[in-house]
Formats: structure tokens, sequence, C-alpha cells
């Protein structure tokens, strides 16, 4: 069987790098450091990381996985993430996307196979490219705007001082969860994460 591909969308460069929109880069930033390797630049515009997450029952470790990180801008993640897929022979059935969720609220974690894109540029870039919507996403809650302020603003803008430590134990809690459905499945994963967090 072939390796999984899983995204963090975000935006490329130190400017965005704390951005609430690039957290599901952070999150493969948090699996990178678990595994203790490094990215690096790939031809389809992305730095990967070609690596094994968690462990099989007796300690095996766990199935391959491709991180990666697109290199392009948000709305136009798709061709990155299409060319890794293509790269590495990886169905959409094995591809997790991890992003940020403004109908979630924050530190709130949902897995879920398909649906719709929320007008969230990077799901419609990655839908676009497939033409299709059945691969998985990890969606990571980071609330509303407050008030009157844009959401195109409010997701380009760095988590405050006081949300980081939620932040970090939020990030923590969905690499969690995608070691869970790389090596537990879907189903599992999600009855193990929402059953965690209702």
């Amino acid at each position: 069987m072939g390796p999984w591909l899983v995204v963090g969308l975000g935006n490329p460069g130190p400017r965005y790098a704390g951005n609430r929109h690039n957290v599901g880069q952070m999150v493969l930033d948090v699996l990178a450091r678990r595994v203790g390797g490094t990215f690096t630049q790939h031809k389809a515009r992305a730095r990967v990381l070609d690596t094994r997450l968690g462990f099989l029952p007796g300690g095996v470790p766990g199935p391959r996985v491709v991180l990666a990180k697109p290199d392009t801008y948000m709305n136009v993640s798709g061709g990155p993430v299409f060319a890794l897929a293509a790269f590495f022979d990886v169905p959409t059935e094995r591809l997790l996307v991890v992003h940020d969720e403004l109908d979630l609220p924050p530190d709130t974690l949902r897995l879920k196979r398909g649906g719709g894109e929320g007008g969230h540029n990077g799901l419609k870039s990655v839908s676009q490219a497939f033409g299709a919507k059945d691969y998985l996403r990890l969606r990571i809650g980071i609330g509303r705007p407050p008030g009157r302020q844009d959401p195109a603003d409010y997701v380009l803008r760095d988590f405050p001082i006081s949300e980081r430590p939620d932040l970090a134990v939020t990030l923590e809690e969905a690499a969690d969860a995608v070691e869970d459905v790389v090596t537990l499945g879907i189903e599992k994963a999600q009855l193990r994460l929402h059953t965690a967090t209702e």
C-alpha cells in the first residue's frame, strides 16, 4: 500500500508563519518535531518530509506518510497538492488536508471526509485541482472575528499571546489526530477525537 499525503495549508514565508490561516502548517511542524525530521524542497512547489507516523500494534512503526507544506499562496495550493499526489501515487482517500476553520470555536478539532469548502480558498483550490471533494479534512477551529472585523483580515493576523498556551495544546491534539487517521483509519480516529472533545 502506498503512502499517505498529509497537507498543512497556509501561506509561505515568515510574514505569515504565525497567522491563524497557517495553523495547518503549524500542525505539520509538530509532527516533524515528533519524528525528528526536517522539510526539504520538492519540485512540486512544496516542502516535504517523507517519514513514518505513529505506531501499529506490537510497536511496529506506523505507515509511510508524506508531510507537505505548499510553497504557494493559499488560494492556489491545489496545484502543488495535486502534483504531490501524482508524484507519490496517493489516491484521494489517503489525502488528509489540515486547515483552519472559521465556523468552529477556537481550539475545536473535527475530522471529516468530503463536504463543502465553507468559503475556504485553500480547500476550494484543492477540490478544483482534484475535481473531487472526497478527501479527508482535519478542521481546526479559529472562531469568527470579533465585532465587524473582516474575516480576511482576521485569518491573516497572528494568534495573540493570550491564546498561544491553548494553541500549543490544540496543535499537539491535532497532531495526535493525524497519527490516529493514518494508523487507525478515519472512523476510529473520528470516534476517538470527537468523543474526547464532547
